[in-house]
């Protein structure tokens, strides 16, 4: 990601993007590396593409990283962990089924919108992962359907939602909020909050909620 691009997904108020990865140089090559897989793809992006990118030597990346592979799976275990704290967060906390669903969805579908850059190769390279980096990050990835998957589960046993197949519309709900990261821009029509707060809309209907989630977040009835 460009100076200009980073600064473009770090919404006011959060945190630097990166801002665990220490030091300072390891961080410049990481993010030369998420905007060379982005523009790129793995397989297609060198070693020099991405220490050309941070303005280093080819052999300085090995000083940090021993290998591509290893730094496209710093990048991932990052973008899962933050994933997978969003849905927690928001199935942890208080209100009916519907609610945390819609807070889960808004929040997640933010998160693939103002990052969309770094989400496209979290969610779309893990096949280039090595077999041990590649399982790791699939339990990562089978901890946040889980998290979907009870709260629609909760739904279903409280009368809120009608789901005859809580599996397949698990997966429907994750591959929405997911596919964000594909098309969004900040060019474009809808802010990050807006399409989090249509496509929690959108959620509630597809799980034949109740209550559908209204313009400020709220739960709201049909």
């Amino acid at each position: 990601m460009s100076a200009a691009e980073e600064t473009e997904e770090t919404p006011c108020g959060e945190d630097t993007p990166w801002g665990e990865v220490t030091p300072e140089a390891a961080r410049r090559l990481l993010i030369a590396a998420v905007e060379a897989f982005a523009e790129r793809g793995y397989h297609a992006t060198t070693t020099r593409d991405i220490a050309g990118r941070a303005g280093m030597s080819p052999a300085a990346l090995y000083i940090h990283y021993k290998t591509k592979e290893e730094l496209l799976h710093r990048i991932s275990r990052i973008g899962h962990d933050k994933a997978l704290e969003i849905l927690r967060a928001a199935a942890g906390s208080e209100g009916t089924a519907s609610e945390r669903l819609a807070a889960a969805v808004r929040s997640f579908v933010r998160w693939h919108a103002e990052r969309h850059t770094t989400a496209r190769v979290v969610q779309y390279e893990l096949d280039a992962l090595g077999p041990e980096h590649r399982t790791e990050i699939v339990a990562l990835r089978r901890q946040s359907d889980a998290a979907v998957r009870g709260l629609i589960e909760e739904g279903v046993a409280s009368g809120e939602f009608d789901v005859p197949d809580v599996p397949g519309t698990t997966i429907a709900v994750l591959s929405l909020c997911i596919d964000v990261s594909r098309w969004f821009t900040t060019q474009g029509r809808r802010t990050a909050d807006e399409v989090g707060a249509l496509y929690a809309d959108l959620v509630l209907r597809m799980v034949g909620a109740r209550t559908l989630a209204a313009p400020d977040g709220s739960a709201a009835q049909k």
